[in-house]
């Protein structure tokens, strides 16, 4: 079953939707919510906690938490929390968590972060670019205003959104609108273009 989670950006009208689904694969999608328009971007074989996850609030980057137990062996450890440009998961700093036990975090402003735990950055991708503080970093959540959504919640205009099996919707005036479908589509990865792997 593939399900949407969408976490907007405070301060433009853009958002990004974690696409979950065929099995152990979730996809990035950012989302221009004024113009209804969608970039996709990675594909991840793993799991992504979407509700620990969040957006800048200009819509630029994306901190993210995942588990892959194929680099349980490695420095990443099997779990982690970094920081990319949308709609990518190229890691411009990352911090090893070893433990799915807390993770992600929140954006403060544009470059700042609150994490959740106290993490060194892994030697690779030094925190550059990025401030770290000690606020609260509460997870995203959905809203009960739609009975039986995946998710939902509210766009840049205050509208509510929801997700319902893989389609995207919008209530206005008492009526739903599809605004996309995203069930009918296949894993394609493929690497993060050079723009989204510049240095912070």
């Amino acid at each position: 079953m593939v399900k949407l989670f969408v976490i907007r950006a405070t301060d433009e009208p853009t958002a990004v939707i974690i696409r979950r689904g065929p099995s152990k694969w979730s996809h990035i999608i950012q989302w221009n919510t004024r113009r209804d328009t969608f970039s996709s971007g990675a594909w991840f074989k793993g799991r992504i906690y979407e509700e620990k996850c969040d957006i800048s609030p200009d819509g630029r980057l994306f901190l993210y938490f995942v588990t892959k137990m194929s680099r349980s062996r490695t420095t990443f450890t099997h779990a982690w929390t970094a920081v990319s440009r949308l709609p990518w998961l190229h890691a411009l700093v990352l911090w090893p968590q070893g433990t799915t036990y807390g993770g992600g975090g929140r954006f403060v402003d544009n470059r700042t972060v609150s994490l959740r735990g106290v993490l060194d950055p892994h030697q690779d991708f030094p925190l550059r670019g990025l401030r770290i503080t000690e606020t609260d970093a509460p997870p995203h959540t959905t809203t009960d205003e739609v009975l039986e959504a995946d998710w939902c919640g509210r766009d840049h205009k205050g509208r509510i959104i929801f997700s319902r099996s893989g389609q995207l919707f919008r209530r206005e005036k008492s009526t739903d609108r599809l605004v996309a479908d995203f069930t009918d589509i296949a894993p394609k990865p493929e690497a993060a273009p050079e723009w989204a792997t510049r240095p912070l």
